[in-house]
């Protein structure tokens, strides 16, 4: 009886959408079209929905430039970040790119040119413990703060992507890393990646001081257009932002981890 309700439903929605059909148009009639100020008026009382469309939106790279989380998304975005859903989201990503890293068979034949790029924080490193004192996201950027809790070394590392580190290096590629932190950080980061468990990386870059007012975007890209002049392939590349990944000499496929805290232009 409910197949034939269902039916009956789809049926006359159909006869409906049909009988003001021309010979130019198929478009549905308006009373079927969903306008958003009325799917916004539904759901301003569901801040569940509201900021899982919102942290979709920020993680897809729909959003504008943002500085900092919408204030009703505080609770959601630490629920988020505290719970199962993020672990999950960072396996996901993880086991996806081990997958593709295994697709190109290399061997002890290779010219040792196949490279996989990965970012630092929020990619390798967690920075979690500093965010949940300072709002997940709710707060603006506070270079000076985040410096002071970088130079303490103790960034535990994100475990999905240690194991993705280690079977990336395990099947022969050139790892790597490239990050926004600056050079004068570079041996606090050394002495916290090892000591988070990631070793025997081929290379470190770092920002210095003449890369200090470059977009996140534009470093990277020079970075990367550098390496592909010297002949290495990138085959995959890693990062939390999208600045991590997008800009010129992009890698052949890149794997955005979830961030909705911050964005870096």
């Amino acid at each position: 009886m409910r197949m034939l309700v269902s039916l009956l439903l789809v049926s006359s929605l159909f006869s409906l959408a049909f009988s003001n059909e021309n010979a130019s148009s198929y478009i549905l009639p308006r009373p079927l079209i969903f306008e958003t100020h009325e799917l916004k008026s539904v759901d301003d009382d569901n801040v569940n929905v509201n900021c899982t469309s919102w942290r979709f939106a920020a993680e897809t790279n729909n959003l504008a430039p943002w500085k900092t989380i919408p204030a009703e998304c505080a609770g959601y975005v630490k629920d988020y970040l505290m719970g199962k859903g993020y672990v999950v989201d960072l396996e996901r990503v993880s086991e996806e790119a081990k997958v593709y890293a295994t697709s190109f068979g290399l061997g002890g034949d290779d010219d040792g040119k196949d490279t996989w790029i990965f970012d630092i924080d929020e990619t390798l490193l967690s920075n979690l413990p500093y965010y949940l004192e300072h709002g997940c996201g709710l707060e603006v950027f506070d270079h000076t703060k985040f410096d002071k809790w970088v130079e303490k070394g103790v960034a535990p590392a994100i475990a999905p992507s240690l194991r993705l580190y280690e079977k990336v290096k395990d099947l022969g590629y050139k790892v790597i890393l490239l990050t926004g932190r600056r050079e004068n950080h570079r041996v606090i980061t050394i002495e916290n990646l090892i000591n988070a468990g990631f070793n025997n990386w081929d290379e470190l870059i770092l920002r210095s001081l003449d890369d200090d007012h470059k977009t996140a975007t534009i470093f990277k890209s020079e970075k990367r257009d550098e390496m592909v002049k010297e002949g290495y392939r990138i085959r995959g590349n890693s990062g939390d932002q999208w600045s991590d990944l997008l800009g010129s000499t992009m890698s052949q496929r890149s794997f955005k981890l979830p961030n909705p805290m911050y964005y870096i232009p």
